[in-house]
C-alpha cells in the first residue's frame, strides 16, 4: 500500500477516472448526446473493473487490487438505462465497515505483523470480468470463486461455487469460452503450488458443471487466458514463475513475487475438449500474453492461435503504475499469429500481423473457436506517448485484407474494451465501448457500426457518473428491467 500524495493537477487526464472511488447509482435513464440507438440492440451490456483504488488515504498496490464494480447498460424495450454497483463480497463489506484495508491482494500484503498475514486470507476482488447466465450474473476473479449478482439490480447474492464444483473456494478464471455450436462453457482454474495444476471445467448454458479435468504444470506460471480452437483447448504457459515462499511468509505480494524466466520458454498445451485430456505439449520461444484473440483449425488442420504478445513481463510493472495515476514503464503488446501442429504442440511459424500497440482483442461470439473475419481492439491514438497515455482509439482489424480501421476517440478520451454485438439484424454488427472523457470528466457509452468504425459513433449516451477504467465485459441478449 502507498500513501496518496501526488497533486491531481500533475497527473495525466486519464487518471481523473480513478482519482476517487466510484459512486454507485441505481437504475437511471440515460441522456442521448448524439445520434440514435439502433433499434435492433436489445439486451444489456455488463462491464466489470476496479471501482475503488484507495481507502482512508491509502492506495492499493496494483490496479488488479481494486474493488470490483459492475456497470449494466440496458438497451431496447424502453429508454436506455444504466445501473452501477460494487460487488459486495464479505471482504468488501468488512473493509467498508473498518474503513481501511484488511486483506492481501495481487499487489499488496495485509497490514499488521507477519504472523497476522499468515492467517489473513487473500481478498477476492471480484473485479475482472462477467459471465451472464440465465438466472444470474457471475462476477469473475481468477483467484477464487465467482460471485453471483442479480441480473437486473446487480444486488450481490453471494459466492457461487457452481453447485459444489468449485468447493473450497476453488479458482475459476475470468475468461470462460462459450462454444457457439453447443453452448457449452469452458473454463479453468489454477491452484498454485510447487507445481501448479490447471483444473478444467465444461459447463452447460446454466453454469452447471458437466465435466472436469486436470493438467499438471511446471512450477506456477501466470496463465490469465486460453483459447477454444475447434476440437481443442489451447493454453500458453509463459516463462513466469511465482516465488511462493515469500508470499506464504507474508513478505511479498503475489504480483511482486513473479519472476520473468525467459530461459524456460513458453509451454504450449493442447487439450482435447471432449475428454479434457492433454493431446500434446511443447516448449516454444519465450513470450508473455494476457489475452488471446481467438484460435481455430485451418484447411491444413494446423492450429492457428492469435494473441496479444509481449516480449517480457514489464507489462506487470506498467499495470501496477496505473493505480498511481502515472505510468513510466515502456512496454507494448502487438498482435501475433502462431501456427501450431496440434499433434505435437510444436510451433510451425510465428508472425506479427499488426505492429500497433493494442490490447483487449474481441471477436464475434459466433466465431469463437472458428476462423474469424475481424478482431476488435483498443489501440493508441497516432502520435501519442504510448507509455504515459492510455488507449485512445477503438479499432477493427480485418484479417483477410490485413486492414486496420481506427476510430480515434479524440484527445483525452479513453475507450474500454470493445464489445461486439450481433443484434436482431444478422447483416449488421455493433461495437460498444464505455469512453471516459477526461476534459468533461464524464463517462459515456459509444455505439459504433462494426463495419464503419471510422465514421464515428452512431450514438453516444451520457452515463450518470464517472466509471473508472474497467477490464472486461459481456453482452446479454435480454434487457432486465
Amino acid at each position: 500500500m502507498t500513501t496518496l500524495s501526488r497533486p491531481k493537477a500533475q497527473q495525466p487526464t486519464w487518471s481523473k477516472a480513478i482519482a476517487q472511488p466510484a459512486v454507485e447509482f441505481a437504475q437511471t435513464p440515460l441522456t442521448l448526446l448524439e445520434g440514435k440507438v439502433p433499434s435492433d440492440l436489445r439486451g444489456t451490456l455488463y462491464r466489470n473493473g476496479p471501482g475503488r483504488l484507495q481507502r482512508a488515504g491509502e492506495a492499493v498496490g496494483h490496479w488488479f487490487d481494486g474493488d470490483g464494480a459492475i456497470l449494466a447498460v440496458a438497451l431496447g424495450d424502453g429508454p436506455p438505462t444504466a445501473t452501477y454497483r460494487y460487488v459486495r463480497t464479505s471482504q468488501f463489506a468488512a473493509e467498508e465497515l473498518a474503513d481501511k484495508f484488511l486483506y492481501s491482494g495481487y499487489g499488496m500484503t495485509a497490514p499488521g505483523p507477519l504472523w497476522k498475514r499468515w492467517i489473513t486470507p487473500l481478498k477476492n476482488a471480484a473485479n475482472t470480468s462477467v459471465l451472464p447466465l440465465g438466472d444470474r450474473l457471475l462476477a469473475l476473479w481468477e483467484g477464487g470463486n465467482p460471485h453471483a449478482l442479480d441480473l437486473g439490480t446487480l444486488r450481490t447474492l453471494g459466492r457461487d461455487d457452481l453447485s459444489g464444483a468449485l468447493a473450497g473456494n476453488a479458482p475459476y478464471s475470468a475468461h470462460p469460452k462459450i462454444d457457439p455450436v453447443t453452448g457449452d462453457i469452458y473454463n479453468f482454474g489454477m491452484a498454485p503450488g510447487l507445481n501448479a495444476t490447471l483444473t478444467l471445467y465444461r459447463s452447460d448454458r446454466t453454469g452447471r458443471v458437466l465435466q472436469m479435468g486436470q493438467v499438471p504444470l511446471e512450477g506456477t506460471p501466470l496463465i490469465h487466458d486460453f483459447a477454444l480452437a475447434g476440437p481443442y483447448l489451447v493454453f500458453c504457459a509463459p516463462p513466469t514463475r511465482i516465488d511462493l515462499i515469500p508470499v506464504g511468509l507474508g513478505y511479498k505480494a503475489f504480483g511482486d513475487s513473479i519472476r520473468w524466466r525467459p530461459e524456460l520458454g513458453t509451454q504450449i498445451i493442447v487439450v482435447d475438449k471432449k475428454t479434457l485430456e492433454v493431446v500434446s505439449q511443447h516448449t516454444a520461444d519465450p513470450w508473455f500474453q494476457w489475452h488471446v484473440s481467438n484460435a481455430y483449425l485451418d484447411e491444413q488442420t494446423d492450429l492457428i492461435l492469435d494473441v496479444i504478445r509481449y516480449s517480457d513481463f514489464k507489462t506487470n510493472d506498467y499495470l501496477r503504475e496505473v493505480a498511481t495515476g502515472e505510468t513510466y514503464t515502456q512496454t507494448r503488446g502487438t498482435y501475433w499469429r502462431i501456427r501450431i501442429d496440434p499433434k505435437t504442440a510444436q510451433v510451425r511459424s510465428q508472425t506479427e500481423l499488426l505492429d500497433q500497440g493494442c490490447e483487449f482483442p474481441v471477436v464475434d461470439p459466433e466465431q469463437v473457436g472458428q476462423a474469424m473475419d475481424a478482431v476488435y481492439l483498443t489501440c493508441h491514438r497516432p502520435g501519442t506517448a504510448i507509455y504515459s497515455d492510455m488507449f485512445g482509439a477503438v479499432a477493427r482489424y480485418d484479417l483477410g485484407a490485413d486492414r486496420l480501421t481506427l476510430a480515434d476517440c479524440g484527445e483525452q478520451r479513453y475507450p474500454s474494451e470493445p464489445i461486439y454485438v450481433k443484434a436482431d439484424a444478422p447483416e449488421q454488427g455493433w461495437v460498444l465501448s464505455v469512453v471516459f472523457d477526461g476534459r468533461q470528466e464524464q463517462s459515456e457509452l459509444w455505439i459504433f457500426a462494426a463495419d464503419a468504425l471510422d465514421a464515428g459513433p452512431v450514438a453516444r449516451l451520457a452515463l450518470p457518473g464517472v466509471i473508472p477504467h474497467s477490464f472486461h465485459g459481456k453482452w446479454h441478449p435480454r434487457a432486465p428491467r
